[in-house]
């Protein structure tokens, strides 16, 4: 119930960004690499006012060039969440990159709370399932934080995405690579937008996928809308009208029998679950439905399921009993960010049930959490002085087009904005995007690269709505 979306204020010195007292680089291995890897780290102060306190690791991996002519613009890719570890998911990052790699380095650098860079992780919340009542959640959350607090950096208030980014320029700078290739995905693309801010003259070509603009509040804005979406949809298709008429009604009706208790078979585990089905539960699971076109095709069978008072197919779709993977969020980094940058002012209205699920959710778990001292600077975006290319999906409940053409319209000439009507969250593993995102940071030029050809990137269709296999008569005794 608590997932997924943020960094800080400009540089202090040479001196104090590079802030390393030691530097160790050293051949390391990663599961997914057959290769050999190099594994760095950066001594960081834990307060950038404070360069005589407390010290953290800021840990990073380095893919490296194999080529003879090596380029010194290394890539950057910068993780989601907030709260993901880039090292974690250096196999995702390394799939997309692959073609850029033969010439440039592919950086994955743990922002502070996260991985192995002063990790923040809440254990207590990320093995819990999504299925627990709202008051246990909070419980763990309390505990996770009494607990955090008490480690060797357990100020939280230096967790905010504008310190982080200086971090990553502290990267960069003891690698000694020239301009940097930023590629960030979800939150990481907040992350590119305030090191564009603080440092751009270390910024050579930046890909935003799925854009979190400096101040978006809460990550559910767009979850109605993409909702409606699926009903209109469903109503236009026959054999999805036919299987599942009056959609809309059906889904209302759901949420007004609301709370009730239900069991389900655990998807994972294959025992018994009992829990109850509250209307706020309800809403976060078809949220995290939403997120991808193929698992929203399922949803109107899932909602017609419920309906009927099987909850099967929804709590399989939503994930919500899954196991945290390499992809799973540090929830005290994430609570550090969002309680910090999301109400360092006064939340707007919500204007629908999915907002008011996610701001009561936020208000409740970040009355107490720590926050961080978030700079005004940080929620305005400055014209690009590099090119910049933003991807946006449709269908996104979080980061749709709007987000996008806003932030684009923000930096101004620098900035190309390639959207695709009928994807969800992410572009960058649909159709071409990924050839798309290699022309445009291996074009020699900056002027060529803002000409870049995505006419491959073709309207896709919203997939078909699932429909259950059906025995034909001749199978049937």
């Amino acid at each position: 119930m608590l997932k997924d979306v943020v960094r800080r204020l400009l540089g202090l010195s040479g001196l104090l960004l590079c802030g390393a007292v030691h530097a160790e680089i050293t051949p390391c291995r990663l599961p997914d690499f057959p290769q050999e890897l190099r594994c760095g780290k950066v001594e960081r102060p834990l307060n950038p006012d404070d360069v005589t306190g407390k010290k953290i690791d800021i840990q990073y991996v380095i893919l490296p060039s194999q080529d003879k002519n090596k380029l010194q613009d290394a890539i950057f890719l910068l993780a989601g969440g907030p709260g993901q570890s880039a090292i974690n998911v250096a196999s995702f990052g390394q799939a997309i990159l692959s073609r850029l790699n033969k010439r440039r380095d592919i950086v994955f650098v743990d922002q502070r709370g996260t991985g192995r860079s002063a990790s923040l992780a809440c254990p207590e919340v990320e093995n819990a399932a999504d299925v627990e009542n709202e008051d246990q959640m909070l419980k763990k959350t309390e505990a996770c934080l009494a607990r955090l607090k008490k480690l060797p950096y357990g100020d939280l208030r230096f967790f905010s995405t504008s310190i982080a980014v200086q971090d990553l320029e502290a990267v960069r700078k003891q690698q000694g690579y020239d301009k940097i290739n930023l590629v960030g995905a979800s939150y990481g693309t907040r992350v590119g937008l305030e090191y564009m801010r603080q440092f751009p003259q270390s910024v050579k070509r930046v890909v935003l996928d799925g854009v979190v603009p400096p101040e978006m509040s809460l990550p559910s804005g767009d979850a109605q809308a993409a909702l409606d979406g699926v009903f209109a949809d469903c109503a236009k298709q026959t054999a999805c009208n036919a299987s599942y008429p009056n959609l809309a009604h059906r889904w209302q009706h759901l949420l007004a029998s609301m709370p009730k208790q239900i069991s389900v078979i655990h998807p994972r585990l294959g025992t018994p679950l009992n829990f109850e089905m509250r209307r706020e539960l309800l809403l976060s699971l078809v949220h995290k439905t939403l997120y991808t076109s193929t698992t929203t095709s399922a949803l109107p069978y899932a909602i017609t399921q419920a309906e009927h008072g099987n909850y099967q197919a929804l709590v399989t779709l939503s994930g919500a009993t899954n196991l945290p993977g390499p992809g799973s969020i540090n929830y005290g980094m994430h609570f550090s960010v969002w309680c910090s940058e999301a109400f360092s002012h006064q939340l707007p209205p919500a204007k629908d049930e999915f907002e008011q699920m996610m701001n009561h959710m936020y208000e409740r778990t970040c009355k107490n959490w720590p926050r961080a001292t978030i700079p005004p600077e940080f929620f305005t975006i400055p014209p690009a002085q590099s090119p910049v290319l933003l991807l946006s999906g449709g269908i996104d409940p979080v980061t749709p087009i709007r987000h996008g053409a806003a932030v684009a319209t923000a930096l101004g000439a620098n900035a190309i904005h390639v959207t695709l009507n009928n994807a969800g969250h992410g572009l960058m593993a649909q159709g071409c995007v990924r050839d798309v995102v290699y022309r445009f940071l291996n074009t020699k030029q900056n002027s060529d690269a803002l000409k870049i050809d995505s006419s491959c990137v073709r309207p896709i269709p919203r997939p078909l709505a699932w429909q259950p296999l059906q025995e034909s008569k001749e199978q049937q005794p």
